[in-house]
């Protein structure tokens, strides 16, 4: 530094000609604190001069020159030096930071040194890359600094006017030749697009020719005050769909007003014409700013609109019944209003007329007949198909009633005849076919086919629907008239009593608690019962045939208990009889399969039996064994395999495969006809 650098002394250490040394001491007063660097001291302390720029403007006809105003910020910590321009609206100048922050070089031929905070007063000029900015003013804090280091301040000025913006602010403040309307609708719509408020009401023209209550839904849009009414329309009103009741607009409150003279409904008021001789007519209007002789018009506004007023539109006058939520959330945030009850919009509905029909012709069936009278086209009968898909018979699931009976007469040659009365749930149809028997004198076969039958007693001709015989009428013991054959109900087959238990709400003679509460009425009896069944059970193995429990309860019942019921009543105490038929039935069964199918690869299932026997205990699970089967197709159904594969279970759910596949196998070891009954898995 003391060779190369600008310091370097002269000889004897005396400065050189022209050289100028820098203080050795700080230029800012020290003060009572301890020393402390100056980045420290001044930490975000900024001295602000006002100053502007006097700018020549040589291409234009309006302005000479321009002044621009400035703000001038010196950092204290570092003398760096910041220039803004405040900005100006329609300007039409980069305006901002003009001066980013550093610091800056005194012009020359000073510019091998920097502006400090001497260089800077008041009615002083600074020079800054060639622009010369002419201070005029400063805040109070930068006053006081000044002061405080020992600078002389000077009067602040004025900072002289634009004459381009004073000629701005001569234009924008000059009248207009007509009537300027200041209308805010911007700031409305802004905060209210898309917000509409929903009323439901109702207009009342029953007093009218032909008239009646129309239903309709009033929305109003809050960000024009603008009203769009649209109806309801029930179903076969006889009335053309419209698209809105009321088209989008504002409604006024005193319409229709009647016819208005040309002028009278205008936004602006024109006066008359003015002018001189027609040599020396002036062309041109007037307009009024005080608007005589307009016509003022009152349109609704969301204050006027509530539940339970009316409201005219277009001299209709509309009832408001409702609100939706958002209408009610509005108006009890900016009225206050609490009460939102509705009001009943639609009248009470007319008495139902009862429909008549003319009576049965005799043509077809009553359904079809019934059908033509409904509609101009006749359209057939339509059947319960969902009652007919849920009882329709699947499997071994017949959903078919079976009676046994015998006609009741007074011809002694008909007394013996015997009949099966089939009932089928899907469609509450009957069918009777009579059994035939050798040397009866009578055909046996087809007594009456399936149809729906009649209860008796009722008009063939007549309006209402006939009733027909439901199975609830039907239990051991009835007597039941079939298009004039009254039949005697003796007996039941399995499938009908058991589907009866399932149902005994519905069926009661088969509902066993209310069999014994008949019974439970003579409990006098007790004694004489039981000495009875001892004397018929004299083994005394606690058991009686039917026949005898069937006499003995309705000797103590006094005909109070039916036949079905003593049915219900027998199934519900009679003994358990082991129905499984032997092992040899199933295998018979499966040798039938298997001998259809050609099947009689068994080695083959034994050798993968043998490969599954790891421990080669000669035993296998019985779902490996049932798993085999399937994998190798044997054409045995799976209702049959089960109850096979059960009988040669052991306590530990394993099977002998060569015992079991032996026993399958219809070659080597065929078995007899066996004489047992059928029996269906």
């Amino acid at each position: 530094m003391m060779l190369v650098s600008d310091e370097k002394p002269g000889i004897g250490g005396e400065p050189l000609i022209g050289q100028k040394l820098k203080p050795k001491y700080s230029i800012y007063p020290t003060g009572m604190e301890s020393d402390v660097p100056s980045w420290v001291a001044f930490d975000k302390q900024v001295l602000s001069f006002d100053a502007y720029v006097e700018d020549e403007v040589p291409q234009k006809t309006e302005e000479d020159y321009r002044i621009r105003q400035y703000k001038i910020y010196f950092y204290l910590e570092d003398d760096t030096i910041q220039v803004n321009e405040p900005e100006l609206k329609n300007s039409g100048l980069p305006q901002g930071t003009s001066i980013r922050r550093h610091r800056i070089c005194l012009p020359p031929p000073d510019d091998d040194q920097f502006y400090n905070v001497y260089h800077f007063n008041i009615n002083t000029d600074v020079v800054f890359y060639g622009r010369k900015f002419k201070i005029y003013d400063c805040d109070t804090f930068t006053k006081n600094f000044l002061k405080k280091i020992g600078v002389k301040l000077n009067s602040p000025t004025k900072c002289p006017e634009d004459p381009y913006m004073k000629k701005r602010k001569m234009i924008e403040h000059v009248e207009p030749l007509r009537p300027y309307e200041y209308s805010n609708s911007l700031r409305q719509y802004l905060e209210h697009d898309k917000h509409v408020l929903r009323f439901f009401g109702v207009w009342d023209d029953t007093t009218s020719l032909f008239g009646d209550r129309r239903e309709l839904i009033l929305h109003y849009f809050l960000a024009d005050d603008t009203i769009e009414i649209k109806e309801l329309l029930p179903r076969n009103s006889g009335r053309d769909a419209s698209s809105l009741f009321l088209h989008r607009k504002k409604l006024p409150k005193c319409g229709p007003p009647g016819i208005y003279q040309p002028g009278q409904l205008t936004n602006q008021v024109v006066l008359n014409l003015y002018g001189g001789l027609p040599s020396t007519r002036v062309e041109g209007y007037i307009l009024d700013k005080y608007k005589l002789g307009k016509l003022d018009q009152n349109f609704y506004k969301d204050s006027d609109l509530a539940i339970g007023n009316i409201i005219n539109v277009w001299g209709r006058k509309v009832l408001l019944c409702d609100c939706d939520e958002y209408t009610k959330y509005y108006y009890k945030t900016k009225f206050g209003i609490e009460d939102f009850t509705p009001i009943p919009c639609r009248p009470p509905p007319p008495p139902k007329i009862e429909r008549k029909f003319p009576p049965y012709n005799g043509f077809g069936s009553e359904e079809d007949s019934l059908r033509s009278c409904i509609g101009l086209m006749a359209t057939p009968h339509r059947k319960n198909f969902k009652k007919f898909v849920e009882k329709d018979s699947y499997g071994n699931v017949s959903n078919t009633f079976r009676f046994f009976a015998k006609l009741i007469t007074h011809n002694c040659a008909d007394l013996d005849r015997m009949f099966v009365i089939s009932y089928f749930l899907s469609d509450d149809t009957m069918s009777v076919f009579e059994l035939s028997e050798r040397n009866a004198g009578f055909i046996g076969g087809k007594f009456l086919k399936r149809l729906r039958v009649k209860k008796p007693g009722q008009e063939v001709f007549k309006s209402e629907p006939s009733k027909y015989i439901q199975p609830e009428e039907l239990y051991v013991g009835a007597r039941v008239d079939v298009n004039g054959y009254i039949f005697h109900l003796l007996n039941a087959d399995e499938y009908t009593l058991n589907y009866m238990e399932g149902y005994p709400n519905k069926f009661p003679y088969s509902n066993f608690d209310l069999a014994i509460e008949k019974l439970k009425k003579e409990k006098g009896k007790s004694r004489e019962v039981m000495q009875v069944l001892s004397s018929v059970d004299p083994k005394n193995t606690h058991m009686v045939d039917y026949s005898t429990f069937r006499d003995l309860l309705k000797d103590v019942s006094a005909g109070r208990l039916t036949d079905h019921e003593i049915i219900t009543i027998a199934r519900h105490y009679r003994a358990s009889v082991d129905k499984e038929p032997p092992v040899d039935v199933f295998i018979s069964m499966a040798h039938e399969q298997l001998k259809k199918n050609h099947f009689d690869n068994f080695e083959k299932l034994l050798c993968m039996c043998v490969y599954q026997d790891r421990k080669k205990k000669k035993v296998l699970p019985s779902k490996e064994i049932r798993k085999l089967c399937k994998a190798s197709r044997l054409p045995v159904t799976e209702d049959l395999l089960v109850p096979i594969l059960s009988r040669f279970e052991d306590s530990e759910k394993q099977i002998d495969y060569e015992s079991f596949f032996s026993a399958l196998n219809w070659k080597e070891n065929p078995m007899n006809d066996l004489n047992h009954p059928c029996f269906i898995p």
